[in-house]
């Protein structure tokens, strides 16, 4: 029977998956619009580092654990993602794909998911946020993926199709957030067809 750092791997790998072949329907258009102040590049280029931080975070230990679950670490991370730096970082990102982003995706993603495969997912990283076992990690960067995925998706036009245990992941991401912070009523009447959110509403 598979277990929950089988599914956790199998979810990383259809959301990598999934961004190399939206990544691939860019054709031409690169300097398109992608999100907020980002051009489709540095949408990609800031989506890509779902996959870098994996491959650098493995390679930096960590002695003991301080965030004991993904829905920690997004809580953790509030501030540092609501930052100015993080669109810099994105569309530094986007220049060092270099003259073929599309080719340079494909390599990264090729390179990071059989080094996650390669791990039992008791592994501890030295993130951004504190020490974490790769297993508590990997959802996090499931949810950027399968989220900036999307992004580019409606950035150019395509449907929206979420693979299956990417979407089951980062909704379950999504709830176990609202919940911790006491905002799962509005999500749930929202879902259910009763209310619409707030503007501005999220989880993040």
């Amino acid at each position: 029977m598979p277990s929950a750092w089988d599914d956790s791997r199998r979810a990383f790998g259809d959301a990598a998956a999934w961004f190399v072949r939206t990544s691939a329907l860019v054709g031409d258009r690169w300097g398109r619009p992608g999100l907020g102040e980002w051009d489709v590049r540095a949408l990609v280029g800031h989506t890509s580092r779902s996959l870098l931080t994996v491959e650098g975070y493995l390679e930096r230990p960590a002695g003991s654990v301080g965030i004991r679950s993904a829905a920690d670490y997004v809580r953790a991370t509030r501030a540092i993602a609501a930052g100015p730096e993080v669109a810099a970082r994105g569309r530094q990102a986007g220049v060092a794909l270099g003259p073929d982003p599309a080719a340079a995706v494909a390599q990264v993603a090729a390179r990071v998911v059989p080094l996650v495969d390669a791990r039992d997912g008791t592994e501890l990283l030295t993130t951004v946020a504190g020490g974490m076992r790769l297993a508590d990690y990997l959802p996090t960067r499931t949810f950027e993926l399968a989220v900036h995925t999307a992004d580019l998706a409606t950035a150019l036009g395509l449907p929206l199709e979420v693979p299956a245990a990417v979407a089951a992941q980062a909704l379950r991401l999504v709830a176990d957030l609202a919940v911790a912070d006491g905002r799962a009523g509005p999500l749930l009447l929202a879902a259910t067809g009763r209310r619409e959110l707030p503007a501005g509403w999220s989880v993040l």
